[in-house]
């Protein structure tokens, strides 16, 4: 029994690993440029994002992600390049890309939005690999509609109130009952939906302390000298992440476990059959 635990633990590690594919050559590429980088013609900004972009296009070469996934990696891509364009502009100054870059909008590299399409890429691959079902999932308009609010949010409290926290409010009631049912090897584990995002966003976290160690881009409170990111960012990460499964969402229709479905479907047999059509 332990050891079939330990291998399912390991199988769901790898499974982990292959879906964090293009997150973890991102990762690697800034640790790597960091410390050597060779290219005295090439700023490392353009390079970051030419590596990034030819990754992708591998990725759908070898059909390790569908077109309909890479589209909506593209819509990450350019969501995320407007955020980052409002947040960098002068006056929000929310943090600032140290390097030189040709390939740039603003004061934003094009390799910026990789960073957001890297979350994309995981959830599409997560999803699709460990074949996701879900309990209880909500209707789609209200997820569309509070993954708005969210992204609206992250432009409007430089203005008007921070609704950070009444969001997350929102996100747990409205996703307080959803279970998420994953398949490591032959049958499905369940877990709280709220309590996977809370993990996966700890691991955002994570690799944004990697990242601006880098230099990557760095906070005001890191052009001194760099110290970890605060841990109340994560309230910021988790937000995204539910956006982030929103809009995965669209391609990936949340689908009920097969025993939700057979008991739907009992009872609506139950409601609508006749007494003498009813199983006994």
């Amino acid at each position: 029994m332990i050891k079939q635990g330990l291998l399912e633990f390991w199988a769901f590690g790898l499974k982990q690993a292959w879906a964090c594919l293009f997150g973890g050559y991102l990762l690697a590429l800034m640790l790597v440029s960091q410390y050597w980088y060779p290219f005295t013609t090439l700023h490392r900004y353009d390079f970051l994002f030419l590596a990034a972009l030819a990754f992708q296009g591998l990725l759908l070469a070898l059909k390790l992600e569908s077109p309909r996934e890479a589209l909506v990696i593209l819509v990450f891509h350019l969501v995320a390049t407007v955020m980052e364009l409002f947040k960098t502009m002068d006056g929000i100054n929310a943090w600032a890309y140290p390097g030189q870059a040709a390939l740039k909008l603003g004061n934003v590299p094009l390799f910026a939005g990789f960073m957001y399409s890297a979350v994309g890429s995981y959830i599409a691959r997560v999803w699709r690999l460990f074949d996701f079902r879900f309990s209880h999932y909500p209707r789609r308009r209200w997820t569309l509609l509070l993954a708005l609010l969210a992204y609206l949010n992250f432009f409007g409290h430089h203005y008007f109130w921070d609704l950070r926290w009444l969001l997350l409010g929102a996100v747990a009631a409205l996703f307080w009952r959803v279970d998420i049912y994953f398949k490591v090897k032959t049958e499905h584990r369940r877990m709280p939906l709220l309590l996977g995002w809370l993990l996966v966003a700890l691991f955002i976290w994570f690799a944004e302390n990697i990242a601006t160690y880098c230099k990557v881009w760095l906070y005001p409170n890191q052009v001194d000298g760099w110290q970890m990111v605060g841990i109340g960012k994560l309230g910021a990460w988790y937000l995204l992440m539910m956006l982030s499964f929103v809009l995965v969402s669209l391609i990936h229709r949340p689908q009920a476990p097969a025993k939700v479905k057979a008991a739907l479907l009992s009872r609506l047999c139950g409601r609508f059959l006749p007494a003498g059509h009813r199983r006994p």
